[in-house]
């Protein structure tokens, strides 16, 4: 084999005579239908601008500065995370239009829970084969979650890796940064006994515990184009496919507003793994599960599947997406607040001392379950 270079490329002739002169595509990664995704985005990231943001997409990196937001001194916090197998689902059903909110939700509900107003966003696409319609769709979703948040979304990486992944599949992962105020960061340092317990209802699922739904729907026999068997007019992928919410602007006017000691997003791990986060070691969460309404999708889970309600109550968020830990003081105006920026709220329980080592204690009718940090 000789190699000759032709207009600064390098290509293979064999001594034979015949010349063959490989391109990327022929491995399978189209650079144009990249660079067409970019460009049609473009719009996309320009309508989640904020003060303090200064980021074109296809450059080599995004801007931020604080101070233009507002910040006197600022602290940076960061949170990264994916969708999980919920992904899976969205390829299977072919609806990618709500995924890129729930990779936003999954980051910024992090953030939030310190105090931290999410400024920025980036996301991470790799794919087998890369589809405009496809990405499109996904980034839509995405710049829906940052408006939803506030976020910026200031850059991005789409990776089309044949090999690596099948055609039609992809994954996700996403990156956000905040900010606040250093006087102003909440860390459950000052929950005390007696505090309350207000619980702001999920939308659903959200983005946790889809291996065991996948189970379910396996041992049920069903796919996602069956009608959905809790919820009317819907296909049973479309309504798990529920975007997870985003609690970031209704969380920050309660925070604002004084008396917020703590914030427990509940995503895996549910009650059991979530709460023990921010309640000091000397103290409990105790919930009663009667103070709140568990959306029918968690109830078909637990029949269909089997599923043992201490189980769901460490897998799911079992209707409760985030727990604010208030001041008992302020709950009541807390509450209204929080009704005002339209969350449903549940008044859960309250912080007490922890009698029995568990960190959570949850009274189901005559029976109580817990578990320690």
């Amino acid at each position: 084999m000789i190699m000759k270079q032709y207009g600064g490329e390098m290509t293979a002739e064999n001594q034979g005579g015949g010349a063959n002169r490989l391109t990327y595509r022929d491995a399978g990664v189209d650079i144009d239908a990249g660079n067409a995704l970019v460009d049609a985005i473009k719009p996309l990231a320009r309508s989640t601008f904020r003060p303090g943001a200064n980021g074109e997409l296809g450059g080599f990196g995004g801007l931020f500065d604080p101070k233009a937001a507002g910040y006197s001194d600022p602290v940076m916090l960061a949170a990264t995370d994916g969708v999980g197998t919920k992904l899976k689902l969205a390829i299977e059903a072919d609806k990618h239009d709500t995924v890129g909110i729930d990779l936003v939700a999954m980051c910024v509900n992090d953030l939030v829970v310190q105090g931290a107003d999410p400024m920025i966003f980036l996301d991470y696409f790799a794919c087998g084969k890369l589809t405009l319609e496809t990405g499109e769709a996904v980034v839509a979703g995405i710049a829906e979650g940052c408006r939803q948040a506030g976020a910026a979304l200031i850059g991005g990486e789409t990776a089309e890796m044949p090999g690596m992944y099948a055609d039609g599949h992809y994954d996700l992962a996403g990156f956000s940064v905040g900010v606040a105020e250093r006087d102003a960061l909440i860390d459950g340092s000052t929950v005390g006994d007696g505090d309350v317990l207000l619980g702001l209802a999920s939308s659903g699922v959200h983005s946790n515990g889809f291996s065991l739904v996948r189970k379910v729907v396996d041992l049920e026999g069903l796919n996602w184009s069956s009608p959905s068997p809790f919820s009317k007019d819907e296909t049973l992928g479309e309504a798990l496919l529920t975007p997870t919410k985003i609690y970031v602007k209704s969380v920050l006017a309660a925070v604002r507003a004084g008396g917020v000691h703590a914030l427990c997003h509940v995503t895996g791990g549910g009650f059991y793994e979530n709460l023990p986060r921010v309640v000091p070691e000397e103290l409990a969460g105790d919930l009663n599960p009667e103070s709140w309404t568990m959306p029918p999708v968690f109830h078909w889970l637990e029949s269909a599947g089997g599923i043992a309600r201490r189980e769901m109550y460490r897998t799911f968020n079992c209707g409760i997406g985030m727990i604010a830990v208030v001041a008992a003081d302020r709950a009541d105006a807390l509450t209204d607040i929080l009704v005002e920026e339209g969350e449903t709220v549940f008044r859960l329980g309250e912080i007490t001392p922890r009698d029995d080592g568990n960190a959570v204690v949850i009274l189901d009718g005559d029976r109580a379950s817990g578990e320690t940090a």
